[in-house]
């Protein structure tokens, strides 16, 4: 599978989710973005695991998106991958639109975060962010 970095956007109603040693968190309604990494050796495989994870397979969380693919309250609306050799997962990060989400999904790096809030759906300002590190981003609505 090819290696590259994507962006999951969650669809969520308003709730509090315990997020492993980040505690409890209040996440509002609209939608969330997390960016991830797919350079290890499943490349882009990793996104069919979220889905997976998701759909209420495999066992326990293992990262802190983990918790919110089992929410009953948030929904995977898209995926946009971009296929890329470049560890540019933290890059994409700092150009996201929307609030972070401080320490989500950063405990591996520096950022302040890989977890940002949007009132509105993220799409267009995705896009933009992944083209302006030249990446040509592909996006899967997500039914269900």
């Amino acid at each position: 599978m090819d290696k590259g970095i994507y962006c999951l956007i969650l669809e969520n109603r308003p709730v509090f989710v315990s997020i492993g040693a980040l505690g409890n968190l209040w996440f509002p309604a609209g939608f969330h973005i997390y960016v991830g990494s797919a350079q290890g050796p499943g490349g882009l495989s990793r996104v069919s695991r979220h889905l997976a994870f998701a759909r209420g397979e495999g066992r326990g969380p293992r990262w802190h998106i983990d918790y919110l693919l089992r929410s009953p309250r948030f929904r995977i609306d898209s995926v946009v991958c971009a296929g890329t050799l470049e560890p540019l997962e933290c890059r994409l990060a700092t150009l996201l639109p929307g609030i972070p989400v401080p320490g989500f999904g950063c405990s591996d790096c520096r950022c302040t975060s890989h977890l940002f809030f949007s009132p509105r759906h993220p799409g267009e300002g995705i896009a933009g962010a992944m083209a302006s590190l030249s990446l040509t981003p592909c996006s899967k609505t997500i039914k269900g």
